[in-house]
């Protein structure tokens, strides 16, 4: 009786649990002995009985990270189930020895799910993925905080690689230009997806967004997509109006093709890594770094936050025009007086001068 009790409980559990009818045989036999291994089927905790059952409840998501036991699991199911279900679902770990086979990953509970359905789901390493979104971040740290906020990766991790040369270097970057790689949006990912497949994940992004028709954009403007990226970091912190990204763009087009400084204040704030600055004075200027473009020609060695797609699309279809220099409406609505000559900008730069000293900005 021991030996077709034990092939009853191999035989039905591994039928539910690998997604495969159960065999006809198997049943009739489970209804003749009528308890499978400590599961009956017919009365006291049956397999079909809920783990997860809140009228009107809400899906639930459980979390297993690599520090996670199974008895870690059982607490953390326990939070959102019924007496019976844990009761079904520690028989089913227990026969299968889950202990030995835990899966990392996200899995979601649905209410009135069956604990065969649940274990089901956790055996065979069944997620459910999660919506990550990139964000244009300032800083790479920034951006190693947000990203591990969504995935299981912690925070260390992913500032470690995006501060490695030669795994940036793997995927096409410099430890200067690696904000280019991220393309800010919503991705769907699995939780658990390591430091290697999320870098290769954003690679196939990056390479998705940069079509060939935005590769023959940035090279009308004589640009690289790095560079591309690098433009519109600055114009990203120039303003916040995608409206006139366009406009800001065509300007610093125009002095890069003169040769000219960019002179772009927000450069001088990454070099100082101050962000707090709210008047760029004459002494902030003299810091010696290739991003202070008040002292370098040219673009910086890299973007300066990660570029957000309104700016990247400012770059690629800038408007043409001939203005040379930009300043800061003094009604300080985040938009900018523009200048053909010098003189015009410094009377326009006299007026934003005259509103922060109004203001008390110092």
């Amino acid at each position: 009786m021991a030996l077709v009790l034990n092939h009853l409980v191999d035989a039905f559990l591994e039928s539910v649990l690998s997604d495969e009818a159960v065999d006809e045989d198997v049943l009739m036999l489970a209804d003749a002995v009528g308890t499978v291994g400590g599961l009956s089927l017919d009365s006291g905790i049956p397999p079909e009985v809920v783990v997860y059952d809140v009228a009107g409840g809400s899906d639930k998501s459980l979390y297993i990270d690599n520090d996670d036991t199974a008895d870690s699991v059982y607490v953390k199911l326990d939070t959102m189930s019924t007496s019976h279900g844990m009761c079904a679902f520690r028989t089913l770990a227990n026969h299968y020895e889950y202990a030995t086979r835990l899966h990392t990953g996200h899995y979601v509970l649905k209410p009135g799910e069956t604990a065969i359905n649940v274990f089901k789901k956790l055996k065979n390493a069944q997620q459910t993925p999660v919506m990550l979104t990139v964000p244009a971040a300032r800083t790479m740290p920034r951006m190693a905080k947000l990203l591990s906020e969504r995935l299981m990766l912690d925070s260390a991790t992913i500032a470690q690689a995006l501060t490695d040369s030669a795994f940036c270097a793997q995927h096409g970057f410099t430890t200067a230009t690696i904000p280019a790689l991220f393309i800010p949006n919503t991705y769907e990912v699995y939780w658990n997806m390591s430091i290697d497949r999320l870098m290769e994940r954003m690679k196939r992004e990056h390479d998705a967004y940069w079509t060939k028709e935005r590769q023959q954009k940035a090279e009308a403007v004589g640009l690289t997509p790095v560079e591309v990226a690098t433009l519109a970091s600055i114009i990203d912190e120039e303003t916040a109006n995608d409206g006139e990204k366009p406009m800001i763009a065509g300007m610093y087009l125009n002095r890069l093709k003169k040769g000219m400084l960019l002179q772009a204040d927000p450069t001088v704030k990454f070099a100082l890594q101050d962000f707090s600055l709210r008047r760029i004075l004459n002494k902030h200027l003299t810091v010696d770094s290739p991003y202070n473009t008040y002292r370098y020609r040219g673009l910086p060695p890299g973007p300066i936050r990660v570029a957000g797609t309104a700016a990247l699309d400012a770059v690629l279809n800038a408007v043409s025009h001939d203005f040379l220099y930009m300043c800061a409406k003094e009604d300080f609505s985040g938009t900018h007086n523009f200048a053909r000559t010098l003189a015009e900008h410094m009377a326009n730069a006299r007026r934003y001068q005259q509103a922060l000293n109004q203001r008390g900005i110092k």
